[in-house]
């Protein structure tokens, strides 16, 4: 499995912006589609967006418009830059990899696609 660890949380008032970063341990990173979810309390982890080898992005609904996701192979690192942060984007953050090979596939949104997770990141948005 892939190392994950997130950074980038935070409060943040309303119309605000934060920016998660997402390094991975993995050598062969630029291999791994990535992913962001999202998980607020009582809620199922949905998809926030995804990233392929070649910079083919896909989003939820929540995210289009406001969020972009993008990612550093020579750094392993993905991005997720949050604009116009609203109070229903109060949520753990977490960063995803899929298998080894996935970033050459269609990115999916399903959590059962991904094999490596983060520890999540809170993010905190006032109204």
């Amino acid at each position: 499995q892939v190392q994950l660890v997130e950074s980038g949380g935070g409060l943040v008032q309303a119309g605000g912006s934060l920016r998660l970063s997402c390094e991975a341990s993995e050598r062969t990173f630029s291999s791994y589609a990535m992913g962001w979810f999202r998980q607020a309390p009582g809620k199922e982890r949905e998809f926030v967006a995804g990233i392929r080898w070649a910079g083919r992005t896909r989003y939820g609904d929540s995210a289009k418009g406001r969020f972009t996701i993008s990612r550093d192979n020579a750094e392993n690192t993905v991005y997720l830059q949050m604009n116009s942060l609203k109070p229903e984007d109060t949520a753990v953050y977490y960063c995803a990899a899929g298998s080894r090979g996935s970033a050459f596939r269609e990115i999916s949104t399903s959590i059962y696609d991904y094999t490596s997770w983060g520890q999540g990141t809170q993010v905190t948005v006032s109204s």
